[in-house]
């Protein structure tokens, strides 16, 4: 089950790298701004948080893949500390994005459900 955990939070981490350039370099994309709920009118406003939102995303991202790298190597107890601390802590951001807008559910449950089950398959 190890190793279908770290396959898994590599693709997680992967899709943190995906969202993170997007939110960072193409929020000012309208392709995009259904998904992020940003009206074409507030771009300017918005730009500080989604480029800082967007390098979030992409260091927790890099810091899962490291941990499975980590863990693969050998120094399991660290690296597999950092997949389920970044895990952990996407399950309650994906469930504090849920509470704080009901509009981005989908978006609150692909930030949350694939980690959670990185942490089942790992505990």
């Amino acid at each position: 089950m190890t190793g279908v955990a770290y396959v898994l939070a590599v693709i997680f981490g992967l899709v943190l790298i995906a969202v993170g350039i997007a939110e960072a370099f193409y929020f000012r994309d309208q392709r995009f701004h259904k998904l992020f709920l940003i009206r074409p009118q507030d771009v300017a406003a918005v730009r500080l948080w989604t480029i800082n939102l967007g390098f979030y995303n992409i260091v927790w991202g890099l810091v899962l893949i490291a941990g499975v790298f980590i863990a693969a190597s050998g120094r399991t107890a660290i690296g597999e500390t950092m997949v389920v601390f970044t895990c952990l802590a996407h399950v309650v951001l994906g469930a504090v994005l849920w509470i704080s807008e009901r509009r981005l559910w989908q978006s609150a449950l692909a930030q949350a459900i694939l980690p959670l089950i990185v942490l089942l398959l790992l505990l």
